[in-house]
C-alpha cells in the first residue's frame, strides 16, 4: 500500500472515530426525568409527536375524567433502559406522583420506539377499571392504531374512550373487531385462468388445422 493510500485510510478512521464520539446517543427517558410531583399539563408528550390540536383535543378528553373523581395523565416517551416494562414505569410513576385533588391517578403511557402502550392506575380503581380491562385497552384497543401507520393521537383517543365509557356505568366495548379484507371482483384473469384460456386457444386451432388441412389436400390433388 502506498504512503498516500496509508495517508487517506487513516483519516477516513479518524473521522469515523470522532462522528462515533460526537453522535448524540438516543437517552432513555426515567421516572425521575418527568419530575417528582404530578405535572399540571394532563399530556405529557415528551416524545414530541402530537400536533398542538391533537394535544388540545386529548386534554379536554382527560379532563372530562375529573367528573368521575379520576385524576388522569397521558404521557409519550421514546424509549425505556434495557429491561425495563412500560408497566413498570407506570407504576413507578404512580409512586412517586400523587394527585393534589386527592383523586386516585389513571395514567396511559406510550413508548414510540417500539410501539407499545400501557394503562396503570391506583388501586382504588381496581373496582371501575380492572387490572384486566386496563391490559387489554393498552393492548388491543390503543396498539392498533399504533401498530397502522404510527397514529397516536387515534391510539390515545380509543383508549380514553373506551375506559371513559366504563367510568361512567356504561358497558365495555371491548377491543376493536379485525377488519375483514373483501378481494374486490376484477376483470383481470389470474395467471392460472389465462394458461387455461391459451391452452384452449391452441385446442380449437389444432382441431381447424386438423379439419382444413386434409380437405385442402384432397381438393388439390383431385383436380
Amino acid at each position: 500500500m502506498s504512503l498516500f493510500a496509508r495517508r487517506l485510510l487513516a483519516s477516513l478512521l479518524s473521522f469515523g472515530i470522532c462522528l462515533l464520539l460526537w453522535a448524540p446517543p438516543s437517552i432513555a427517558t426515567s421516572p425521575a426525568a418527568l419530575g417528582g410531583t404530578l405535572p399540571e399539563s394532563l399530556v405529557i408528550d415528551d416524545a414530541d409527536v402530537l400536533s398542538r390540536a391533537s394535544r388540545g383535543e386529548l386534554e379536554s378528553k382527560l379532563r372530562s375524567f375529573d367528573d368521575q373523581r379520576v385524576d388522569a395523565r397521558l404521557i409519550t416517551i421514546r424509549r425505556l433502559d434495557y429491561g425495563i416494562t412500560l408497566n413498570s414505569f407506570g407504576e413507578e410513576l404512580l409512586d412517586i406522583w400523587s394527585s393534589p385533588t386527592g383523586n386516585p391517578l389513571l395514567l396511559m403511557l406510550i413508548e414510540t420506539q417500539n410501539k407499545r402502550s400501557a394503562v396503570v392506575a391506583d388501586s382504588d380503581l381496581e373496582p371501575q377499571l380492572p387490572s384486566s380491562l386496563l391490559s387489554s385497552t393498552a393492548r388491543t384497543t390503543m396498539t392498533v392504531p399504533l401498530r397502522d401507520g404510527d397514529r397516536y393521537r387515534q391510539a390515545s383517543v380509543d383508549g380514553l374512550t373506551r375506559l371513559a365509557t366504563v367510568l361512567s356505568g356504561g358497558e365495555d366495548p371491548g377491543p376493536p373487531q379485525e377488519i375483514e379484507r373483501v378481494t374486490l371482483p376484477t376483470n383481470i384473469p389470474t395467471k392460472a385462468e389465462t394458461e387455461e384460456s391459451d391452452a384452449t386457444k391452441w385446442v380449437i386451432i389444432l382441431l381447424v388445422l386438423g379439419t382444413i388441412i386434409p380437405m385442402a389436400t384432397w381438393w388439390v390433388f383431385s383436380r
